[in-house]
């Protein structure tokens, strides 16, 4: 199994380390070019939607990625990732707008509101959840499942072949929801 990751701007190499632990293959996605290699599933890093969205479309990433998704291939957004995917976003632009969900932008405040809990992930139980200037979702809809809460706001779904959330897994030592993305792309 491949995964690609996204690598214009945020915390790919993160995410590179936590596929790494899990013996991954993996490669980093910057130009049309990367496309051409086969891969099976694509992780959306955490970083700032706005600029990634810039980027995708300035280096002609855009529109073959969101065909890809659409097509089915397994995708992960983590917090900007989630916004990318988002359907419709309340305090920014939509981009890929694949998942039927509402992301609220920046909804615990500034980079002084970061902060770190843990709660529970269905299918998985209680995961450590760091958050930096991250979004909630404010709506899921139709085949959207809801998959955590925090203080009672939605931060992890999962919708066909796409899985976010708006905290940064990548940046705690569990591995167990990039394993639950990598059953995603294996197909099980």
């Amino acid at each position: 199994m491949t995964i690609a990751i996204l690598a214009l701007q945020g915390a790919f190499a993160e995410h590179a380390r936590m596929l790494d632990r899990l013996d991954t293959t993996h490669f980093e996605i910057r130009r049309p070019s990367d496309l051409e290699r086969p891969f099976d599933g694509l992780i959306l890093p955490g970083g700032e939607s706005t600029v990634m969205g810039k980027l995708l479309r300035e280096l002609a990433l855009y529109k073959p990625l969101k065909e890809m998704i659409q097509s089915g291939l397994p995708v992960f957004g983590t917090c900007a990732g989630l916004i990318l995917l988002a359907k419709e976003v309340d305090g920014g632009a939509v981009h890929f707008g694949t998942m039927d969900i509402t992301a609220k932008r920046n909804a615990y405040g500034r980079q002084l509101g970061s902060f770190h809990t843990e709660d529970n992930f269905s299918g998985i139980g209680t995961v450590p959840m760091t958050f930096i200037r991250a979004p909630y979702i404010a709506a899921a809809r139709e085949d959207t499942k809801v998959l955590a809460r925090a203080d009672g706001r939605i931060v992890a779904a999962r919708q066909k072949n796409q899985l976010v959330t708006a905290f940064h897994p990548e940046l705690d030592e569990d591995l167990r929801i990039h394993r639950y993305f990598l059953g995603m792309a294996a197909g099980t």
